[in-house]
């Protein structure tokens, strides 16, 4: 008797064991990869990115799992940390800028890919269309090209007299030569004069910043790649050495002591970034989502850093910012 009430007792616990698992299987967490160049230090993007998934419903380790994946500056490493986040798996991949974004799409063409920051995805083949992306890949632009002519202008207008412009930027970065092309094409209709200053590694920054002042450039154009996102505070730094005024394309750059930047929000960007995450997970391809670009831009001037490198901004070029420091 007692042998049949234990017989009875095992079945039903593994009948239920069975249940359980299946509950689980039915109901579960979805596991995000997140894939960067930079590294874990807080920063808005990331949090307007959690707010956009909490704004959704998602709590990050009860209904949604994020995997992180951090490069620490060495784009070399892209590739295996995506094949590891693809090995995992995990359901989707979000990532941002070209070299992670082209890590992502090498690891896999089946898991959907979400960028929060592309310059130009098309130019750079990672989508077939902005209305159809087609593949496992859709984003959101930052619309880089063709914002360089209209920042050569407000550098033009910030400071008085400017005619030769130097331009920092990161050759080995495919994108980044594609950019440097439209701020030449926007530099001759301005009759600008432009020096290119380039770097490939960490230790090229100190050499190529250091000649500002003999290359008697009047301003500095900083093109935002892994590279000198990375090494912002250098730049920064450098520039006022010199007191050579910068124009940026990240609103960071400003806050940590820059001149000026204009473009789209970021933090907007990363925030909408989870909508699509969403949308993928509820059922939708990546390829049938169209590509967003930003509607909305922001001149942001740094007053403290222009009194530090001589520079009086014009009445005119300060009523046209979103934000000015003080």
């Amino acid at each position: 008797m007692n042998r049949k009430i234990a017989t009875a007792l095992l079945t039903i616990f593994f009948l239920a064991s069975l249940r359980i698992a299946e509950a689980q299987q039915s109901g579960k967490i979805p596991r995000i990869g997140l894939l960067f160049v930079g590294d874990s230090s807080p920063s808005s993007t990331m949090d307007a990115f959690r707010q956009g998934l909490r704004d959704l419903g998602y709590v990050e380790g009860k209904n949604i799992i994020l995997e992180y994946r951090y490069a620490e500056g060495k784009v070399e490493r892209l590739p295996q940390l995506a094949e590891e986040l693809v090995r995992l798996p995990v359901d989707l991949i979000v990532t941002a800028t070209s070299p992670a974004i082209h890590a992502a799409k090498r690891a896999t063409d089946t898991t959907p890919i979400v960028f929060a920051a592309s310059g130009n995805p098309m130019a750079t083949g990672y989508v077939a269309s902005l209305a159809r992306p087609g593949g496992n890949v859709t984003g959101l632009s930052v619309m880089d090209y063709e914002l360089s002519g209209k920042r050569l202008e407000l550098l033009a207008e910030a400071v008085r007299k400017v005619s030769r412009i130097a331009v920092l930027w990161n050759p080995g970065n495919g994108a980044m030569v594609l950019k440097m092309k439209e701020v030449q094409n926007a530099a001759q209709g301005l009759r600008l004069e432009l020096k290119s200053m380039e770097v490939r590694e960490p230790q090229d920054f100190d050499r190529v910043l250091a000649a500002l002042p003999r290359e008697h450039a009047h301003a500095l154009l900083t093109l935002a790649d892994p590279l000198t996102l990375f090494h912002r505070d250098r730049i920064i730094e450098m520039a006022a050495k010199g007191r050579v005024p910068g124009m940026y394309e990240e609103r960071g750059f400003v806050e940590a002591g820059g001149l000026m930047s204009y473009g789209p929000s970021f933090e907007a960007n990363y925030r909408r970034a989870a909508v699509y995450v969403d949308k993928i997970l509820k059922g939708a391809k990546p390829g049938d989502l169209p590509v967003e670009q930003p509607t909305k831009f922001e001149l942001v001037i740094n007053l403290k850093a222009a009194k530090q490198i001589g520079v009086t901004v014009p009445q005119s070029v300060l009523y046209k910012a979103d934000r000015v420091i003080k």
